[in-house]
């Protein structure tokens, strides 16, 4: 991970914050709009951003839009046709999603949040394209972080979304015109250190958790992670317990609503053990947690689209965005501490021990089914 200086990183809560800054981004652009994600709903927030997108088009904007098959399986073709035939370049990362083919690579998905425009702006996060309001929890909306990043970082993004855009272009048989030379780095627009650190499943396969584990490894004070599914690896769980052990204060911010039973289930399976070591565990209570977030010693912050569970970090393109500067992890730690003390039950350890005992079997169960699955489809924590 290499840090770049000169950045300026804004930190945008929840679409309220974030598709107002993506509509004005894509509005002010005027040469080229790269844009990809898991979700692009036909709803309110996804009309409004498909309209930029095609203004945007109209005006000779090159507008290219990458998009998950599995997570836009329920997208209307329509919704998409009437993009394309606006001149928006419009393709499905692995559209092929049958139930029967239960296999390593239909797992393989395309969960990063990533847009650019004109090599200058870039937006990272975990924010889909899809309404606050229309959420899976009964009390929406949905709780989300991502980023506006300006400032020479914007290169290191922008060649990665044009070389996942080449290559799905090539495997597609789409021959796109040949997209021109990219910009010179954006010149210094702040103050920040950032990096940019993304997932694949060729050379970058373990970039985002090895980002994660130098810096839970050097933490001195306080580490606080809000992750909406949380299933860590071997050597993420001994990270944390060893900085517990250490004195710092390990505070886990998870999800209280289940949307993925199974997967919830195994997350609580390791509670006992985290609890005993003395990390804190918060539910969040109001609504659907769908953050991937964290600060470290009020100093270091990463947000974007990995979960720290073996579909984000052993399997999916992911995208993040790490943060070193004291005045943005302030912002974003204070965020996160009014989250735990007024939206949040922390987990008692001795209550947690009294659970009864088909509690305790069936976060096991679940655990162990995790486990049986991730055999199945060949992924193993030591070599992903």
């Amino acid at each position: 991970m290499k840090l770049t200086n000169g950045n300026q990183v804004t930190l945008l809560r929840n679409g309220t914050e974030y598709f107002p800054a993506l509509e004005q981004a894509i509005d002010s652009s005027s040469t080229e709009i790269q844009l990809q994600c898991y979700i692009f709903e036909a709803d309110s927030a996804g009309i409004r951003i498909a309209n930029a997108l095609k203004r945007a088009a109209q005006r000779k904007v090159d507008v290219c839009v990458l998009l998950d098959g599995f997570g836009c399986k329920d997208t209307p073709k329509e919704f998409l046709d009437d993009m394309r035939q606006s001149a928006v370049k419009v393709l499905i990362y692995r559209p092929k999603i049958s139930p029967w083919t239960f296999k390593r690579h239909r797992l393989r998905r395309l969960h990063s949040k990533i847009s650019v425009m004109d090599g200058t702006t870039a937006f990272v996060g975990g924010i889909n394209i899809v309404d606050d309001m229309n959420a899976p929890s009964l009390v929406p909306p949905r709780v989300d972080y991502a980023v506006k990043v300006q400032g020479p970082l914007v290169a290191h993004i922008h060649h990665r979304v044009r070389h996942l855009w080449r290559w799905m272009t090539w495997l597609s048989w789409h021959l796109h015109p040949p997209m021109s030379a990219l910009p010179p780095p954006a010149p210094v627009a702040g103050h920040a250190q950032a990096a940019f650190v993304f997932r694949d499943n060729a050379l970058h396969r373990k970039d985002i958790e090895a980002a994660y584990l130098e810096a839970i490894k050097n933490a001195k004070s306080e580490i606080i992670i809000a992750n909406a599914y949380f299933l860590p690896g071997v050597r993420f769980r001994h990270a944390l317990s060893n900085a517990s052990k250490r004195g710092v204060r390990v505070v886990l911010l998870l999800q209280a609503q289940v949307e993925f039973w199974l997967l919830n289930q195994a997350s609580k399976a390791l509670y006992a053990s985290f609890l005993q070591d003395g990390i804190e565990i918060h539910e969040y209570q109001k609504s659907h947690m769908h953050s991937k977030v964290a600060v470290i010693d009020a100093q270091w912050a990463t947000v974007g689209s990995s979960n720290i569970d073996p579909f984000s970090l052993m399997l999916a393109h992911e995208a993040n965005v790490v943060v070193k500067d004291a005045v943005f992890a302030l912002l974003l730690r204070n965020d996160l501490e009014t989250a735990l003390q007024f939206r949040s039950r922390q987990l008692v350890p001795a209550s947690w021990k009294r659970k009864g005992l088909p509690s305790r079997a069936m976060a096991w169960i679940g655990y162990g089914m995790v486990r049986l699955l991730m055999g199945m489809v060949g992924i193993d924590e030591r070599n992903p």
